[in-house]
């Protein structure tokens, strides 16, 4: 087989349907737009979202509580997961974090949550630990910093 041999498997393209182009195509005249009306205008139509007058679905939903736009978010990690991913005596910071794959999407800084056991001592360098976390790094004879 050469390159110019080369053609989609039977079935897979479709002709355009191209309308416009007299009666004897079977889209001629109105070219499938009917006959007047707001569809067969150019530019016709109405906008994404528009129910025709109806109130709107986004405004018939009720609307509760309060979204703070200046709230910090932060990507959370368990030290389960530290203790997996590093050796010991290792320096954890959020560098380190995305390199190994625990973090993705790098928000306002990184809080690390008590969830699992840790053995290994390592310096973790986040913007936030929880309590349990803290206590459960130190007593493996760890340190935490605070960024």
């Amino acid at each position: 087989m050469k390159l110019h041999e080369l053609c989609p498997a039977q079935g897979a393209t479709k002709d355009v349907k191209r309308i416009g182009r007299g009666h004897g195509s079977g889209h001629g005249k109105t070219a499938g737009k009917g006959h007047k009306g707001q569809w067969a205008r150019s530019g016709g139509g109405v906008r994404p979202g528009f129910e025709g007058g109806q109130t709107s679905l986004a405004r018939r939903t009720p609307k509760r509580g309060f979204n703070n736009i200046f709230a910090t978010e932060y990507t959370v990690v368990n030290v389960a997961d530290l203790e997996a991913r590093f050796e010991n005596g290792a320096v954890i910071d959020t560098e380190a974090m995305i390199n190994a794959g625990l973090v993705t999407k790098l928000l306002d800084g990184v809080k690390v949550l008590g969830d699992g056991e840790v053995t290994k001592s390592f310096t973790v360098k986040a913007a936030k630990f929880s309590e349990s976390a803290k206590a459960k790094i130190e007593n493996a004879g760890g340190k935490t910093e605070v960024l």
